[in-house]
């Protein structure tokens, strides 16, 4: 795969052009984009894509899809995000081409494994949804013939000889009148979904299915060829990943954390340690909570548990000093002699501060980190309880921290859906009595400000909003980072032919 050796091209184009190039709001994203990009704008558009796909599974789990409330809120994300969600609007043609790009570089990215490739789709096709209800209904038909999708409107007249019957089998068309909607007549293999619901008329091998219904056949042949173009391309993937420029960003975008900055705080050394044991209750998420009980009962964790728990501790305040006075006292509990933790441990809690080997100074594990990285094994307290541990075994902690009964079973659901992080939120809003605690989960210590914020009521303990900062680990010598770190050593003017990428799609 070569980047180099061709012709460069950018895309200058006159307004008709432009439009032409995206003429919806929406798209199956059937051909992939053959322009030049900047390194950082292949990583910007790629960490903004993630950013709103994790926008979309929130709203999914906290409200019902379709309701004003979700369909406002995902709106939001998306314009404050930039990307295209409307027709009509003026010079829509950067906010559809950042759309365009930005879903294939995710594809690249989320066809490492079966259980990214579902999490993509399933993202994918809520944005799909979303973006087709807002569509006008006079540009549907142009839509789906863009998107080769061979379903065509009948007459007026066909539908007023049909209407009793479409009438009769389509549940969605309660209460409406036929005449102002649109029906589509589909192959009956198209609307299988439909027939085995009982919510479509059938007649001579075709499904007549009314605008409200269409999405779902929209969406199964989203879905279809969304799957199939992830399998081809996570075959080509390795030579993809030969480019030694998109290699870093591949492997740590489909788990990287995106928000902000935990590694230094404004309140370093404002925590004692007298008051872990009390936060730790109070204000501690579960896979942190469940360390320091650990800790506490077997004076001894193993170094998966030491590096999560540890990290964890210095981003809510604890200072080196602190940090190395509170391990050794426990491990010390534990009988272990004094001079082998000098020698053996204390040596690697000075190094996740910065202070010894390459003086890399380590940030907290992610929530994404956590549940992605790292599984646990026997005898193992790190990890991600809602995604590492059963079902039995959860419902008796959730018990253990004095969850009711209707809470649990929400958060037994969230994590049969695999959304583990709003499950981790479901978790906070009980534990502290609200109904909708106004933010989206991704970070353990996220999860302690937060409720320093309310217990506290916002007095000077939670961290003021730093740059976003993907990578785990940053040099000492700086306080933030951008965003898109793997990179950024490389000359930011450095560009890519996105024509190059075509034969991987």
């Amino acid at each position: 795969m070569q980047f180099s050796g061709r012709t460069r091209k950018k895309l200058r184009l006159a307004g008709d052009q432009r439009n032409a190039c995206y003429p919806h709001s929406l798209q199956f994203y059937l051909q992939p984009p053959t322009e030049n990009i900047s390194l950082t704008e292949f990583e910007n558009l790629a960490f903004d894509r993630v950013k709103l796909l994790k926008a979309i599974e929130n709203l999914g789990v906290s409200y019902v899809k379709g309701t004003e409330q979700y369909q406002s809120k995902l709106e939001a994300e998306i314009r404050k995000l930039k990307f295209s969600y409307r027709e009509n609007l003026e010079d829509e043609y950067e906010p559809r081409r950042r759309d365009h790009i930005s879903h294939f570089i995710l594809r690249l990215a989320y066809c490492q494994s079966e259980d990214l490739r579902r999490w993509f789709i399933q993202q994918e096709m809520d944005l799909l949804r979303f973006r087709f209800s807002i569509l006008p209904k006079d540009k549907v038909q142009s839509f789906l013939t863009d998107s080769h999708l061979h379903f065509e409107a009948i007459s007026d007249e066909e539908k007023t000889l049909r209407e009793q019957d479409i009438v009769a089998s389509s549940p969605s068309l309660s209460g409406i009148k036929l005449e102002s909607e649109s029906v589509y007549k589909v192959p009956f293999a198209d609307a299988l979904d439909l027939f085995r619901g009982r919510k479509v008329y059938l007649e001579d091998g075709f499904a007549y299915v009314p605008l409200k219904d269409i999405v779902a056949i929209i969406l199964n042949e989203f879905r279809a060829t969304l799957s199939k173009a992830l399998a081809l391309t996570a075959r080509s993937l390795p030579a993809v990943q030969s480019d030694e420029r998109l290699q870093p960003l591949l492997n740590h975008l489909s788990h990287s954390y995106t928000g902000q900055d935990y590694s230094t705080q404004k309140n370093t050394g404002k925590i004692s340690l007298d008051q872990i044991d009390s936060l730790s209750t109070k204000s501690f998420p579960p896979c942190m909570r469940q360390l320091h009980k650990a800790l506490r009962e077997n004076h001894h964790l193993r170094h998966g548990g030491r590096m999560q728990y540890g990290l964890f501790l210095k981003g809510i305040g604890l200072t080196l000093e602190q940090a190395l006075q509170f391990w050794k006292q426990e491990f010390i509990r534990g009988k272990m002699d004094p001079d082998k933790f000098d020698k053996g441990y204390s040596y690697n809690i000075r190094h996740s501060f910065g202070k010894e080997g390459k003086r890399t100074d380590y940030t907290p594990f992610s929530c994404m980190k956590i549940i992605l990285t790292n599984p646990p094994g026997q005898g193992d307290y790190h990890g991600c309880p809602f995604r590492h541990s059963d079902a039995e075994l959860l419902k008796q902690k959730m018990q253990s921290y004095k969850i009711p009964a209707s809470g649990i079973s929400q958060i037994l659901d969230l994590v049969k859906g695999n959304h583990y992080q709003v499950a981790c939120q479901k978790y906070f809003e009980m534990t502290h009595n609200v109904d909708d605690c106004g933010f989206s989960l991704n970070h353990p210590n996220q999860f302690f400000f937060e409720s320093q914020r309310i217990l506290t009521g916002g007095k000077d303990i939670k961290k003021e909003i730093s740059q976003p900062e993907t990578p785990q680990h940053k040099p000492s010598t700086q306080k933030t980072r951008d965003a898109p770190s793997a990179l950024a050593s490389l000359d930011s003017s450095l560009e890519m032919d996105l024509e190059g990428l075509e034969e991987y799609f």
